[in-house]
């Protein structure tokens, strides 16, 4: 299988263009593939501080171009990370005050979650180890296993260097770089884990304690063991332009580093990376689409022995993913199983803080905000972490991203001829092109394979387009697309909506046919009943137009479109409705279930997903 590339762009805030860098993301359609972040210097942030103007450098000639007030720059940053969460900041001098080889030059980027500082050619080489499994029972209490812990360092420093070794590198300048280097990153997941077994709630000063003290302790002890390293099969190839040389011989480069840990946590069952937990309990859907309550299996622990659990409890708790204010729940199993959502910003800042002093590399941590969160608590979050010596620092306010769909509706490129194209009877109708913006909805069926998403978008010639995905539980993906894809170029070449629906409605698969529960007869049959369904609703509307519209907007394109709404579940998810369909926009791609925000990066806790892997 495959799986789309995650990539990051960082531009220097001194760069000439940097304006229309914090920019480019405004459109949540376009650059969807990469994550991008603003390199932050001290001179800006000094700048910054005094309230004074900067010098933009170009790139090229090294010398000024111009000049900006700091202030205006950084709130462009803030704004922008406030309504989608982009651009991310990255303190570009703070990482490169910590470059184990300056000889080399200077680090201008990281990898896409920003936890790897790296050369051009370089190459990430990482691993964790799951704290979760570092707990041992010691007089009847919980405590950490550090010999196991130690013993775990010690191993994964070997693998991670041997795994250099191995590898099969594309290009020969990426050979010479990463073996040159020979740089590691061994980190962590499930501290949240590691917290709940010993009782310490996330949100606390022992919590903060805790996280110095582990990845001080593998820093430590990874160090050591490159050194061992060292000796048995000699020191990195660029050890004599390294800080290192004529101090103590080492391996590699860099020992540690904090990745996000997204899709190999669930198969470990831990939480992810350094991150707090998300929910305490959700819903999860099998292969056959049947959905049950997953819960966290601390919390059952704590639960059974406690002698509060029960399957009516499982499912409230299933219905917000919290425990807070629960009369069956202990207070101090409350204050113990806290959410990220629950949680204040500034403990996610100094949890990574602590992470990050004891880390070569850099700590890649989500730092989560509520939907209410202001531009203030943004900026003071920006500069608590260039205080306390974070790397970098990513945000995202709970729906902001969903907002952001929410605000779009305007096509620039309209086509006022309705009419399909005809360029000649040699070759035939050609269908409009595909407007740049469009609004729809997604609705989710039962098929005879699992589950089926049909997405109708349109713009204010009416419907012009459709998707399907069968996500992860089976299906004939291929025959779902290519329906659609048929079914789109039709709706654009003029073909009318009522005719394709009376063409592939009523089309009988045997799977659909034989499962209970099913109420439809087909993939195709079930596409026609939701466009059928689109149209009502789009009748229906139309019927009212003389009601006050939905929205402020008067424009015409507004008018021939389903009114939209906006809708917040008990599980957080942001919903948008037409009519009686509703959309979950806050949505994974495969799974169609919430997506996390977290280590810098979008996960989905039900099926695995991961944009960044």
């Amino acid at each position: 299988g495959t799986r789309r590339g995650a990539n990051m762009g960082i531009l220097r805030v001194d760069h000439p263009d940097i304006e229309g860098f914090i920019r480019c993301k405004e459109d949540s359609n376009e650059i969807t593939n990469f994550n991008i972040s603003v390199g932050i210097t001290d001179d800006f942030m000094k700048a910054l501080a005094n309230k004074t103007d900067y010098d933009l450098i170009d790139p090229h000639t090294k010398k000024p171009t111009g000049q900006r007030r700091a202030e205006d720059i950084f709130w462009q940053i803030v704004d922008h990370a406030w309504e989608n969460g982009e651009p991310g900041i990255v303190f570009l001098d703070r990482i490169n005050s910590d470059n184990p080889t300056p000889a080399l030059g200077e680090i201008e980027a990281t990898n896409p979650c920003g936890e790897q500082p790296l050369f051009p050619n370089e190459a990430c080489n990482l691993g964790s180890i799951n704290l979760k499994a570092m707990v041992k029972k010691k007089d009847n209490q919980n405590t950490v296993d550090w010999e196991h812990l130690a013993r775990t360092t010690r191993l994964a420093v070997r693998f991670l260097d041997n795994v250099i070794d191995a590898n099969n590198y594309p290009l020969d300048v990426i050979k010479s770089m990463v073996e040159g280097n020979r740089k590691i990153g061994l980190g962590v997941m499930g501290f949240a884990d590691m917290l709940i077994s010993l009782g310490v709630p996330y949100d606390s000063e022992e919590a903060v304690s805790y996280a110095e003290k582990v990845m001080s302790f593998i820093q430590t002890e990874g160090r050591l063991e490159s050194e061992r390293l060292a000796q048995e099969r000699g020191t990195f190839p660029n050890y004599e332009k390294s800080v290192f040389y004529g101090v103590r011989p080492v391996r590699n480069a860099t020992v540690t580093t904090i990745a996000p840990t997204g899709t190999i946590s669930m198969i470990c069952g831990a939480s992810s990376g350094v991150e707090p937990i998300f929910a305490v309990a959700y819903t999860k859907t099998v292969l056959d689409g049947t959905p049950f309550v997953e819960v966290n299996p601390l919390f059952l622990d704590y639960a059974r022995e406690c002698g509060f659990l029960s399957e009516s409890l499982k499912e409230k708790i299933a219905e917000s993913g919290s425990i807070q204010g629960l009369l069956e729940v202990p207070a101090w199993i409350q204050r113990i199983f806290v959410t990220a959502q629950e949680i204040d910003p500034k403990w996610h800042i100094q949890i990574q803080a602590a992470f990050q002093k004891y880390t070569d590399n850099a700590v890649s941590k989500t730092i989560n905000f509520p939907h209410e969160a202001t531009r203030d608590d943004i900026a003071e979050a920006y500069l608590l972490a260039y205080e306390l010596n974070c790397k970098g620092l990513t945000v995202y306010r709970d729906g902001s991203r969903e907002e952001q769909v929410l605000s779009k509706g305007t096509n620039n490129n309209k086509s006022t001829d309705n009419t399909a194209v005809k360029s000649g009877p040699a070759k035939g109708i050609q269908p409009r092109p595909r407007p740049q913006v469009t609004m729809g909805v997604t609705e989710k069926i039962k098929i005879g394979c699992g589950n089926l998403y049909v997405s109708v978008n349109a713009d204010e010639q009416g419907i012009c387009e459709i998707f399907t995905n069968t996500g992860r539980a089976g299906g004939c993906s291929s025959q779902s697309e290519a329906t659609a894809r048929l079914i789109s170029i039709s709706l654009r070449s003029g073909i009318s909506v009522e005719s394709i629906i009376e063409q592939i409605k009523g089309i009988r698969c045997p799977a659909c046919i034989r499962r209970d529960g099913v109420n439809v007869t087909s993939c195709p049959d079930a596409i026609a009943r939701v466009i059928k369904k689109y149209i009502d609703v789009e009748s229906n509307g139309n019927e009212n137009k003389s009601k006050p519209p939905a929205t402020p907007s008067n424009t015409a394109e507004s008018k021939q479109l389903p009114s939209i709404g906006a809708i917040k579940t008990d599980e957080g998810a942001i919903l948008k409705s037409v009519g009686n369909m509703v959309l979950n926009v806050n949505a994974c791609p495969d799974c169609n279930m919430p997506i996390q925000h977290e280590s810098g990066c979008i996960v989905c806790i039900h099926c695995g997903y991961s944009k960044c892997e």
